[in-house]
């Protein structure tokens, strides 16, 4: 009987100690779980909280509408019914491939370069052929023999073997990206447009897709590149550069804006708070002065010519000389803002019409002649003795006129004649006349030597440190008095004829008329005097002199039938890096205004290194002609003679 309750008390101490042992392991346990709540809740509550938010909140970055550039499409210089939007945002196709999907490379290769590459690669090897000098001689003998047919022939087998060339290499990289393992993205073509998109889904390429992306789109391709630049990238941000892109990137660009919200178990987003969304501000509009069908005139006249001459660059500038609106601005060689990283070089983006300093030569006899009559030290029919050349102090060679080996000297000349016959000692007397000090004075009041302010990146000030020393040495004092050792850019030379066609006023050149905010408040820019630079009395006698340059001077060539057009050429000597000058290289310029008795315009033609020709009144004066005649007929100015 006691053996019997031993085993009982003994089986009951082990029931006790079994369920001690239980109620211990769930004690732990529960003092785990909450040490481990303890731990998520308070101590890591913050890591955790992000982590969970970062699953189920989204922040987002909203890219605001960036502002169109607006150009005038009439007559009237600011009529919002007759503007032109030259710069847009468009949405163009983001075509990518998923080579997993893909079963036939070479097959889908082939149907890509037909899509995209094969119209292009035709087209560039024809323009290549057509620059070639070989197939533009007609009387160049082919390895064929014979002749034109031979030629013609000769030319379509190179014509043949470049496009296979170009064509093999295409496919060959559309391969290499096609056949790529364990690739779910590669990207194809960026910027694709709706009509090649079109093809593609006619051909229904398996493992080859798109998306929808935004991009900057500039409908006149090369036309005013150097006006409005182009917008790039800054890591993942969009940011302009040059031009007005750059210059008003701020205004452009607008304001971002962000969003806050959850995700719901389906993945759409669901805004809690409207304070968690900040809408963003869109860009603003510009609308610019620039005439479209002037700008396309000009541009296309300047490329023309520049070909034409085989100059290797040039510029248009027009102005409203009573305003100081640009009417018009174009440079040579060009590019398209659409595909800005095909250039050779980034130089190409700089603005030439404002970036470039260079030399202007004689036209700028224009200026000393307009401190001379301003000063009254001299006066259209004051003379001088000129012999052709003349010595400078400290100088050991003489300086001579431009026609001095087939003239010599023209004796007793007047000022008139100084600017029709383009005397540079002529030039020298009158600068002599008006004194050093003096001369820098009206220079400067010209707006040479320092930047014009207008509304675009990488603008110069050009140099006139020459004339700004304490002792100016007389060499440099006589050759700046025709435009030689001092630089100046094309818009701050077009701009001091503007003052001298606005009756000696000197304005402020610009080129945004408008500037149009989101909310549709408009920013009028108003046109701003500078100073008085001459007096109407010097400005109208230098306007008569000029009218006389083109009537019986260098510059016959910018008469045009009805008009009295004043103006003046340049051709300007090369400055060499190693000092001195460069052999056989110029610059020629011509700046003129029409009708010269109350000015529509003031148009500055520069032409860089032109092959054809020695002097200005060949190349560039009658590249004004004709772009002065369009200009005249498109603002129907009545005819003054």
């Amino acid at each position: 009987m006691m053996v019997r309750n031993d085993r009982k008390r003994t089986k009951r101490a082990d029931k006790d100690n079994r369920l001690k042992i239980a109620m211990a392991v769930i004690f732990l346990l529960a003092a785990a779980v909450a040490a481990k709540l303890f731990n998520l809740q308070v101590i890591q509550h913050d890591l955790y909280f992000v982590l969970a938010s970062s699953q189920q909140q989204v922040y987002n970055k909203l890219e605001p509408e960036r502002g169109r550039i607006i150009v005038q499409d009439g007559r009237e210089l600011i009529n919002s019914s007759s503007n032109y939007a030259a710069v847009i945002n468009k949405d163009f196709a983001h075509v990518y491939a998923v080579p997993d999907k893909i079963t036939d490379p070479s097959s889908a290769a082939e149907k890509l370069y037909d899509i995209f590459d094969k119209e292009n690669i035709e087209q560039e090897v024809e323009d290549l052929l057509n620059k070639s000098e070989y197939f533009r001689a007609s009387s160049t003998a082919s390895p064929l023999g014979g002749g034109q047919a031979a030629i013609a022939e000769y030319r379509q087998i190179k014509k043949e073997a470049e496009i296979k060339l170009r064509r093999d290499s295409k496919l060959q990289e559309y391969v290499s990206k096609l056949s790529k393992e364990n690739d779910p993205y590669e990207p194809i073509k960026n910027k694709v447009d709706d009509q090649a998109i079109e093809k593609l889904n006619q051909e229904s390429i398996e493992g080859v897709d798109y998306f929808y992306e935004k991009y900057r789109y500039y409908s006149e391709n090369n036309i005013g590149s150097h006006l409005y630049g182009f917008v790039g990238y800054e890591g993942n941000n969009k940011v302009g550069r040059y031009g007005l892109e750059g210059f008003f990137d701020e205004e452009l660009t607008g304001k971002y804006g962000s969003i806050k919200a959850e995700r719901s178990a389906s993945g759409k987003l669901i805004i809690i708070n409207d304070r968690e969304y900040n809408q963003p501000v869109n860009g603003s509009d510009l609308i610019l002065t620039v005439n479209r069908s002037i700008e396309y005139y000009a541009c296309k006249k300047l490329n023309e010519a520049a070909v034409r001459h085989g100059a290797d660059g040039g510029s248009v500038i027009i102005i409203n000389p009573k305003t100081g609106a640009i009417i018009a601005m174009c440079s040579w060689p060009d590019f398209d803002p659409n595909n800005y990283n095909k250039v050779a070089s980034a130089r190409h983006y700089n603005n030439p019409a404002i970036f470039d300093q260079y030399e202007p030569g004689s036209v700028f006899k224009v200026i000393t002649m307009a401190a001379g009559l301003d000063a009254e030290k001299v006066k259209p029919e004051t003379t001088y003795n000129d012999a052709g050349s003349v010595m400078i102090e400290g100088w050991p060679k003489p300086i001579k006129n431009s026609d001095f080996e087939t003239y010599g000297g023209h004796g007793i000349t007047n000022m008139e004649q100084i600017l029709e016959a383009s005397l540079n000692t002529g030039a020298i007397f009158v600068a002599q006349k008006v004194g050093a000090e003096n001369f820098l004075n009206y220079v400067k009041d010209f707006g040479f030597g320092e930047k014009t302010g207008i509304e675009l990146e990488t603008e110069s000030s050009g140099n006139i440190s020459p004339l700004a020393r304490k002792k100016v040495r007389p060499v440099e004092f006589a050759t700046a008095s025709f435009g030689q050792g001092i630089t100046v850019t094309p818009l701050q030379m077009v701009n001091s004829f503007a003052a001298i066609a606005n009756g000696g006023i000197l304005m402020q050149p610009y080129i945004v008329g408008e500037i149009v905010k989101s909310d549709g408040q408009r920013e009028i820019t108003q046109p701003k005097q500078i100073r008085r630079v001459i007096s109407e009395r010097a400005a109208l006698l230098l306007s008569g002199m000029m009218v006389n340059v083109v009537e019986k001077g260098h510059a016959k060539r910018a008469k045009l039938d009805g008009y009295y057009v004043a103006g003046k050429t340049g051709t300007a000597q090369v400055a060499s890096k190693s000092g001195g000058y460069e052999e056989g290289q110029t610059i020629h310029t011509f700046v003129g205004f029409a009708p010269s008795e109350d000015p529509k315009f003031v148009m500055l033609v520069k032409l860089d290194h032109p092959k054809d020709a020695p002097f200005a009144e060949s190349t560039a004066v009658p590249l004004f002609g004709e772009i002065a005649e369009f200009v005249l007929n498109y603002y129907q100015v009545p005819k003054e003679r």
